[in-house]
């Protein structure tokens, strides 16, 4: 127990955690796709939505961007918002991460990006993530 952190508390979605103690039941790892950010959700201007025909009312604040990633690569910047993938919508984090798939690797596909009040499409190539330094 670490004193300090009392009251802190992490969250992982429902079906994430399903799709990933299935696959680590089925084949003892996951093999995930990465994109090389950090972000948090938010939510979306009413206006922006409606003016851009957004399938989702909130998505995901790129907050930092990892050096030499395919983020970085593909022209991501601090402060855009994450609205789709693959021509998915993307209300969250979570939705993301479901869609970073292993099939993903490689392969090149769209982000939908909200930047200020434009929405862009971005090419983006995701790599294999990396196991961590603490794994």
């Amino acid at each position: 127990m670490i004193l300090a952190a009392q009251g802190i508390c992490f969250a992982i979605g429902i079906n994430t955690a399903k799709f990933v103690a299935g696959r680590l039941i089925k084949e003892g790892k996951i093999r995930r796709s990465y994109i090389g950010f950090g972000g948090q959700n938010v939510p979306l201007l009413r206006r922006i939505v409606r003016f851009h025909h957004l399938p989702v009312e909130s998505g995901v604040l790129v907050v930092s961007i990892e050096e030499n990633s395919p983020a970085m690569r593909a022209g991501l910047s601090e402060g855009d918002i994450i609205v789709g993938f693959d021509s998915q919508p993307v209300a969250g984090i979570d939705d993301l991460h479901r869609m970073l798939t292993e099939e993903k690797v490689g392969v090149k596909t769209t982000l939908m990006i909200m930047r200020q009040t434009e929405k862009l499409n971005l090419n983006i190539i995701p790599e294999e993530s990396k196991p961590r330094e603490d794994e």
